[in-house]
């Protein structure tokens, strides 16, 4: 199962994300929903470094689906919208495949 769990701060923020395990749902390659949870968070975090000032710190970990992402300035406005949208994204995944990832919120 992949996890992928959310710190949100007193203002509704999101600080940080990380994305753990396998979803199992096929075959290595084949995984579709391994495939469009990676393909979320890894665009979601492309778009972040490409259209913020944000510096996140990222941690990855490729053989165990470990990915970490922790903001130490979480106030920027379009930062916050880049990650609702993947939130989004990953609740529609979540909906259709919830016996293989599942989202946490803290």
């Amino acid at each position: 199962m992949i996890n992928v769990e959310f710190n949100i701060n007193d203002d509704g923020q999101v600080t940080s994300f990380k994305m753990e395990g396998h979803a199992h749902f096929d075959e290595h390659g084949k995984d579709i929903v391994c495939a469009g949870a990676s393909a979320v968070v890894f665009g979601s975090v492309n778009a972040i470094l490409n259209m913020t000032e944000a510096n996140p710190s990222i941690n990855m970990e490729e053989e165990t689906g470990y990915f970490e992402f922790k903001l130490e300035e979480p106030d920027d406005a379009k930062l916050q919208l880049l990650l609702e949208s993947m939130i989004i994204s990953l609740k529609t995944i979540e909906e259709e495949y919830g016996e293989h990832i599942r989202l946490l919120f803290k």
